[in-house]
């Protein structure tokens, strides 16, 4: 079996658990038909397919060596939205609040991997993390019931991104991406 492979952020235990939590207590409100596994939330930063095994050497190389010279940093968890036609969504999703961290990290990794030859999505990077797929409902989904990801006091929940990985898709499992390789980001003051 050909396995597909994603360099991704890599969500902390404790943003899996909050996101996870939150989604169940509004599951009801949202009908999808496949929901993601939350060891299975990540926000992509480059997807890369079916990838040779040398090529895919090759690009671990080449971001290994971006990557260990940036930091870790922080993200807050913003809101939910959808991708596909309003009343009937494809993809449901959380996002951050825009990182310029983030961006630079994406930016960088896409490069080294487009340098490697891998030919990669040119849309602009949405940075999400995909909750579930494929409404499932008679009734049109209502964009209204979109909202911001708050805690119970209506703070903002944040957590720190220190490492990105590139993942190993296996779709006959649960969860379904496995850690090929870890790429640790440098943690301020060690």
């Amino acid at each position: 079996m050909k396995h597909h492979y994603f360099f991704a952020v890599k969500l902390p235990k404790e943003a899996k658990e909050f996101l996870y939590e939150w989604i169940q207590a509004r599951k009801e409100d949202f009908p999808f038909a496949r929901w993601v596994h939350p060891e299975d939330y990540h926000i992509t930063l480059a997807f890369l397919g079916f990838a040779e095994k040398t090529m895919l050497e090759q690009a671990i190389e080449k971001v290994k060596s971006v990557l260990e010279k940036e930091a870790a940093f922080t993200l807050t968890f913003n809101s939910i939205g959808i991708f596909g036609p309003q009343k009937a969504p494809r993809i449901f999703w959380a996002d951050v609040e825009s990182s310029e961290e983030l961006f630079s990290i994406q930016k960088a990794v896409y490069k080294e991997c487009v340098e490697t030859g891998f030919e990669l999505d040119k849309k602009p990077f949405r940075p999400h993390i995909t909750l579930a797929r494929k409404w499932n409902s008679g009734d049109d989904f209502d964009i209204r019931t979109l909202m911001q990801i708050r805690e119970g006091d209506e703070k903002p929940f944040s957590f720190n991104v220190t490492e990105v990985v590139l993942y190993e898709t296996h779709l006959d499992k649960t969860p379904k991406y496995k850690e090929y390789a870890n790429f640790p980001l440098a943690i301020p003051g060690c």
